[in-house]
This record gives C-alpha cells, structure tokens and sequence, in this order.
C-alpha cells in the first residue's frame, strides 16, 4: 500500500504506509517547507521526497525526531538543506548505524522480503548536521517551528517537533498509536516524565515546552530562517489530502483548515511516529500506561516484586514488559 496524505491542520501534513504503519510530516511554509523523519532506506526517502514536491517545490529543511532506521535512514533522498536533530541521534547513527542496517536487512531477508534487504543494505546513511540539545527555534517558510528534547524515553535521543501556530507535535515514537510502545532501547524509568513533559505542551499556548536554548551549535537556541528560496507555499495540487485526528476513545474528528495561521495555539494534535493522529487524551492515558510499567520495575528492581508478577500486572504484553524490565535493569 502506497502512503497517503492527511492534513491535520494549516498546513501541517501527514503521510501514512502500511509498512509499519509508520507517519511522517510535512510543514509548509511561504518560501520553505520542513520534512518531519525520512523513512527506512533510500529508496523510500526518495519516494517520500517525491511526494513532498507534489505538494511544494519549496527548499526543505529536516528534523529527525530519532535515530531508528525507520525514522532516519531516508536523508540522503533530502539533499540541499539543513537536517536537524538531537545531538545523539547524530552519534548513535556514526556509531551505531552500520550494525543497525545489517540487523534490519537481516530480518527484512528473514522475513521473505529481500528486495527491501537489498535497499537497506544499499543505503547510505547520512547524519543531521545541526544538532539539538535543548531546545531550538527555527523559522521555516515563515512558520515557527520549535525543536525540544524532553528527555530521554523510546530512545536516548528523541526530538519533538511543535508547530505553535498550528497546535500540532510531532512526537516520534515516544508515543505509540496501534501497538504497545518499543522498549528495545528505551529508557522505562525516565520514560513518563518526558510524555509529562509532552503533555504539557498541550496545556500553555504561550510556552513551547521545558528545556534551555542550546548555546554550542550555529544556529541553535535562536530563531532562524531555513528554507527561504523561491517554490510553492501551498499545499494545493494533491488530491490525496484527507483530514483526521484520532481522540482519547478511538473517535475520529475533523482536524483540518481551523488551526490559526499565525501565532501559538494550544496543542490539540499529537501524531506518533506510527498510527494515526491522536489527542491530549490518548497521550494522557498512554502516559499512565508507561508510568504503571516503571512503576513495576521499580519494584522488581527493590525485590518487592517478581518478574512473573510485574508481567501478569503490567498494562502490556509479556514481552513488551520483559523488555522493559531488562532495559530498567541494564546501566545507563
């Protein structure tokens, strides 16, 4: 199945595949638009960087909201413009990439696909060259856009995206929509507070969100143009657009042409790294979710409790929890 555009607000679009149900982002902006996450291999970033010049032939600027293949192993289908992510999306991709992409290929051969094997194993994987830390302010095609790290949750390097005058947040896999979130390089403990962190967006319009302006990179922690060039600002021309955001009780409601086109509005739509957009409320209770599971290995770490109990109480699937319980337990 080929992937689909949502728009979700002015503006702010997302694209939905079947293959792993992953979504990724489209701001468009006078003069600039900003590509949120690239895919999984080359092949496909090139498939989705096609798409965006359906909607826009404007210089793009990318974030990446982390380092898994998934989200960052498309970039180098995104040449010309500045790719931004968290400080340690940039090391964990140099340093880890390469066994990433052999591990990947090997389960896509395992799994009877090896011409997508073949596009992994073929990808060269590039890196964002302006990093994160804190928090950083771009304007893109004369849309503010903020760049926070909250904290450390699905991976070590999460990056949320926040579009004040849309009220939308990218945010990556730290929130999971159609399965139990990944543990498999999480951290459990420190996992709720970032989602609070998260939450928070959607209860202040005025402020963007914990975190200090970064001081080290150019560009960072200011406002800054990206983007400017000449190309289309609008997001006309696709005839694929739909609209929908998916609340707290699994409803969807109607999330297009209301956001405010200029300014900061409250955060009404979350979209997660995969499924559909969703709401302050389904946030909320994934976020209480993932609190009852650290809470559990707490106790498992405190001898208070054992393995098999934490699993037979724990709001997830056995594996999922026995992830979690082992990433708890390892050094940090």
């Amino acid at each position: 199945m080929e992937g689909r555009w949502a728009e979700v607000a002015d503006r702010v679009l997302v694209r939905r595949y079947a293959e792993l149900d992953l979504s990724v982002g489209l701001v468009v902006g006078e003069g600039g638009c900003l590509v949120v996450d690239t895919r999984g291999d080359e092949r496909q970033g090139a498939e989705l960087a096609a798409e965006v010049r359906r909607i826009t032939g404007a210089p793009w600027t990318v974030a990446i909201t982390h380092s898994h293949f998934d989200h960052a192993f498309g970039t180098r289908s995104f040449p010309g413009g500045p790719v931004w992510g968290h400080r340690d999306c940039r090391a964990d991709l140099i340093r880890n990439g390469d066994r990433a992409r052999r591990e990947w290929a090997r389960y896509y051969r395992d799994l009877g696909r090896p011409d997508v094997a073949a596009d992994i194993e073929g990808t060269e994987i590039v890196p964002p060259d302006h990093l994160v830390t804190g928090r950083t302010e771009l304007v893109v095609g004369g849309r503010r856009i903020v760049l926070a790290h909250l904290g450390r949750g699905h991976s070590g390097n999460d990056l949320v995206v926040h579009v004040p005058d849309a009220g939308v947040v990218f945010a990556g896999d730290l929130v999971e929509n159609g399965a139990p979130p990944a543990y498999e390089d999480a951290y459990p403990l420190e996992w709720p507070a970032t989602v609070a962190a998260l939450l928070s967006l959607a209860d202040d319009a005025t402020d963007p969100g914990p975190g200090t302006p970064d001081p080290g990179t150019p560009g960072s922690g200011t406002v800054t143009e990206a983007g400017n060039g000449a190309g289309s600002g609008s997001a006309a021309g696709s005839g694929s657009v739909t609209g929908g955001v998916k609340d707290g009780s699994g409803d969807v409601k109607d999330g297009s042409g209301d956001a405010a086109r200029r300014g900061t509005v409250p955060v009404v739509t979350f979209v997660p790294g995969h499924g559909d957009p969703v709401d302050r409320a389904f946030v909320a209770a994934q976020q209480a979710e993932i609190a009852a599971l650290a809470g559990l290995c707490e106790e498992v770490a405190a001898g208070l409790l054992s393995p098999a109990e934490a699993v037979r109480r724990s709001p997830y699937p056995r594996e999922t929890t026995e992830i979690a319980l082992r990433r708890a337990a390892a050094p940090n």
